[in-house]
């Protein structure tokens, strides 16, 4: 039986898990009165703060705040060793000045303790702006910049335009309505020009006691009296027909005029000039024109119409005297024939003192451009007579009623006209020796068009051989070389006996 003396001491000194159990009392006890003494006692801090504390719980967190400078030191009071939760004692080495209080801000209502891990160097906002202006600085210069722009469009928004600067933002489209308006303007007056042009051709020389009303008993389109004199195919293009008239079947004159109601063209015409010309073409009768072969151009464009024009290539040669010393053409022109008896015969005297002579061509040679005679024409028609004149304006038309005289004047001619059998024999050779050519030329090209469809059939052979398999390849070449060997076997010719 245990005494009380053993009791007791028992009590005082426990063991096992009781000393563990009164060590954690102890324990919580402690820190329970010391949050009570932290919570309560602040150097400087008095109850009348309390509305203050309530301004600092509502304010945001410091996660949000910009950081500023390091907030002041905070000092816990130190309590007596004797009393460990007394009052605090004032500092002994507080200021006897004290300089007036600081303004108060989140940071200066913080505990250490509460904010563990939290950096104590916080550095202002201000010293942030500047480093990230000099790490930065295209990105601020670029905020600058757009913050720039937003004010200059409010400026633009709040200001009116002016009428230049309005006018400046449809440049593009001031130009196109312009050159529409422009273009519109000059096709319908360059279209009226063309046609006023052409009616004063009309009228000057195919309307009543004119050139071709006195030569042809059919003038214009149409059979009545009231038809047209000139048919329209283009803007810049009209025909005039005539017929009724001996030696010749009928009479085509093409007016190309400059492309007056194009705008651009027109600009093209002030950098490249050409003229307004006019073709007459009279298609001959058969029996109305012997073997003649003539023109007459400027030198220029005689050379160039040798080259080109086929019947003056294989026929023609250039002559640049008249025969036997006569009196000639211009020195300006020049003379392409297939005889000198045929351009001695129709370069008349009427015709040098009218028209082709020095004195009379000075006044007509910038409207003449070259006249062509051939039976040996390329076309549908062989013998052909071809004028080429160009058109005064409207109020000079008159000056070139010499030049459509040719016309009739050379119908009448050419159809009369009959060559001496010397200059025929000639002629003749000359144009059978160019049939035997022609022929030849022929030929060749029929030749040349059986090598190539010889050629294409070959290669076609060659392709469908190339996709056979190899017996029907073995059965191709037996068969061919059988062929081969009957073509070299001798023929036998077999007769009957009587």
């Amino acid at each position: 039986m245990a005494t009380p003396r053993s009791s007791l001491l028992s009590f005082f000194s426990p063991r096992g898990d009781t000393l563990l159990y009164f060590l954690a009392l102890l324990s919580i006890f402690s820190l329970i009165c010391h949050h009570i003494s932290a919570d309560s006692h602040f150097e400087g801090f008095d109850a009348d703060d309390d509305l203050d504390d309530d301004v600092v719980l509502l304010q945001p967190p410091l996660s949000d705040l910009p950081r500023r400078s390091p907030p002041p030191p905070t000092t816990l009071s130190t309590s007596d060793p004797e009393s460990h939760h007394g009052p605090p004692t004032p500092s002994s080495d507080s200021n006897p000045n004290p300089k007036p209080p600081q303004t108060t801000s989140s940071f200066d209502f913080w505990d250490e303790d509460e904010f563990e891990g939290f950096p104590t160097d916080i550095t202002p906002p201000e010293e942030l702006i500047s480093q990230s202006e000099t790490i930065h600085p295209q990105t601020t210069s670029s905020d600058d910049s757009l913050s720039d722009l937003k004010d200059d469009e409010n400026v633009r928004v709040s200001e009116p335009l002016s009428l230049t600067k309005r006018i400046r933002l449809y440049t593009v489209e001031i130009i196109c309505v312009s050159f529409l308006i422009m273009f519109a303007i000059n096709y319908f007056t360059g279209k009226k020009e063309n046609e006023t042009l052409a009616l004063a051709w009309a009228a000057t020389f195919a309307t009543k006691d004119t050139i071709f009303d006195k030569n042809f008993s059919l003038l214009g389109v149409g059979e009545g009296d009231n038809s047209p004199l000139l048919m329209k195919e283009g803007q810049n293009v009209f025909k005039f027909y005539a017929s009724g008239r001996r030696f010749c079947q009928d009479l085509v004159a093409t007016m190309e005029l400059k492309s007056r109601q194009d705008l651009i063209a027109k600009v093209y015409n002030m950098v490249v000039p050409c003229k307004d010309e006019m073709t007459i073409e009279v298609r001959m009768n058969e029996e109305a024109m012997d073997h003649v072969v003539f023109a007459l151009a400027k030198k220029k464009a005689a050379k160039v119409m040798q080259k080109e024009v086929r019947d003056l290539q294989r026929f023609g040669s250039l002559m640049a005297v008249g025969p036997n010393g006569r009196k000639w053409v211009a020195d300006e022109l020049l003379v392409i024939t297939e005889s000198k008896e045929v351009a001695g015969d129709l370069i008349t005297e009427t015709v040098l003192d009218q028209v082709f002579g020095e004195k009379a061509f000075g006044n007509l040679g910038k409207l003449f451009i070259s006249m062509h005679f051939s039976d040996q024409h390329q076309g549908m028609h062989k013998k052909m007579l071809v004028f080429k004149f160009a058109l005064p304006d409207v109020n000079h038309m008159a000056d070139m009623t010499r030049l459509v005289a040719l016309v009739p004047y050379y119908i009448d001619l050419i159809g009369r006209y009959k060559l001496s059998s010397q200059a025929r024999s000639k002629t003749e050779a000359a144009r059978s020796k160019v049939a035997q050519e022609m022929y030849k030329e022929l030929q060749n090209e029929r030749q040349e068009a059986l090598q190539r469809k010889k050629a294409e059939r070959k290669k076609m052979m060659e392709e469908a051989a190339s996709k056979l398999n190899a017996e029907a390849l073995r059965k191709k070449e037996a068969k061919e070389r059988a062929r081969q060997l009957k073509k070299a076997m001798p023929k036998i010719k077999m007769s009957r006996g009587a």
